[in-house]
């Protein structure tokens, strides 16, 4: 791999395949600003984006340039569409052109797209568990029933008297 100077972020990209590897302070970098963002434009020349709904067309695992260890395949912010190669603890691998689909994505507001809806998602689970069922509320407000082998024979009058004491709250 050569190394190369995008803006003021250094990379490294493979002259065979054009692929772009950045380090995770590198790839931090490029996403929150504006300024690496247009050099990534600037570098990279567009060819088609897969079809929606077919993002997995040429899947291969590739080894981390750094440990050597195959890394995981990840579709960018959860919802990108452009599924990329990542190394937990050393970078992330682009293939030809994701990294300017990425920047695109991040600059159509995809990132703060995702969050929100996360945020929302978090705020709903939330709710759900806050709100008590109506199975909590009956135990809260009744004490555990007790069963007696010797009750086998009031079945369904236990029964009546659970229906009357719940209508009569």
């Amino acid at each position: 791999m050569e190394a190369v100077l995008i803006g003021k972020t250094h990379l490294e990209e493979c002259p065979h395949c054009e692929g772009v590897w950045a380090d995770a302070d590198s790839l931090q970098q490029i996403c929150a600003d504006r300024e690496q963002q247009s050099a990534v434009l600037g570098m990279a020349t567009a060819t088609p984006a897969p079809e929606a709904g077919n993002i997995e067309t040429n899947i291969h695992y590739i080894p981390c340039p750094v440990c050597k260890n195959l890394m995981n395949r990840v579709n960018f912010a959860h919802c990108s569409q452009v599924i990329v190669n990542v190394c937990s603890q050393h970078g992330t691998w682009f293939d030809k052109d994701q990294l300017r689909r990425i920047v695109e994505f991040i600059r159509a507001g995809g990132i703060e797209k995702e969050r929100a809806r996360e945020i929302e998602d978090l705020e709903q689970r939330k709710r759900q568990i806050q709100t008590p069922t109506v199975a909590d509320v009956w135990a809260a407000s009744n004490p555990p029933m007790t069963w007696n082998e010797g009750d086998r024979h009031l079945g369904i009058s236990v029964v009546a008297s659970l229906i009357s004491a719940f209508l009569d709250r």
